[in-house]
């Protein structure tokens, strides 16, 4: 961890947060509107930990076995632990017990392992349903007209609670694409809400990432997931 890497985070972390209070500014909401979520994913500990020390209070990993190497050393004391990627039911005993809300849940198998497993914590776990808001084969989440059913499913389940939705849109060339995914995306957000479901909580929006997460606000958004904007490049190899 050197200067010049701290200097970044702290540098980005200002300009972040600045950005973010600007969408908010052009919507009618204020900045404590808006949740900053860092992504996580290949940061060391000491680097996520020095973000927090800023302000940081929600932190989302990619990967269980990332974020059960990293565990014992995030400084979680203000922070928010949440699960943002792909996960496979066989691992969710792994981490329910480590986090604060599980942001990808597309289908009833895995809400009911996420239920099964919470339960025998002791607790109910929050969260999101993943909607595939572009209908891209490859990628997962729920298409938005099998939404519905799948909700009231969720909602008869214990050790679970539904507290919002998220999405990945495609990749887009342009503003004006993306942001008409993230505008569909809050259309079912708003319907949704005013279905008022028995306990489904449309609490959360969390859509937009490094290179979006303006538009998405602007959208509706009230949740953004933001990586290299904040951490820098991701080294893969």
């Amino acid at each position: 961890m050197t200067e010049k890497l701290l200097s970044d985070v702290e540098y980005n972390y200002k300009k972040i947060n600045e950005n973010i209070a600007l969408a908010a500014q052009k919507i009618g909401k204020s900045r404590e509107d808006i949740t900053f979520l860092a992504a996580t994913k290949t940061v060391a500990a000491d680097v996520i930990n020095y973000a927090i020390s800023l302000g940081l209070d929600h932190i989302g990993e990619n990967k269980v076995q990332e974020l059960i190497s990293k565990y014992d050393d995030y400084n979680l004391e203000n922070c928010s632990l949440q699960f943002i990627g792909h996960l496979q039911t066989n691992k969710v005993k792994q981490i329910v017990d480590k986090v604060d809300l599980i942001q990808s849940v597309d289908s009833v198998k895995l809400a009911n392992e996420i239920a099964k497993q919470s339960i025998k914590h002791n607790k109910i776990t929050d969260v999101l349903v993943e909607v595939n808001i572009g209908r891209e084969e490859n990628k997962s989440g729920v298409y938005p007209e099998n939404l519905d059913e799948l909700l009231c499913q969720m909602a008869q389940i214990d050790g679970i609670k539904v507290k919002g939705l998220m999405t990945i849109p495609p990749i887009c060339d342009n503003k004006h694409k993306i942001s008409k995914y993230f505008n569909n995306m809050h259309n079912i957000f708003i319907d949704i809400s005013q279905k008022k479901l028995d306990n489904i909580d449309m609490t959360i929006l969390s859509m937009g990432m490094s290179a979006d997460y303006y538009e998405a606000i602007l959208e509706g958004a009230n949740m953004v997931r933001i990586g290299s904007s904040l951490f820098g490049a991701r080294d893969y190899t």
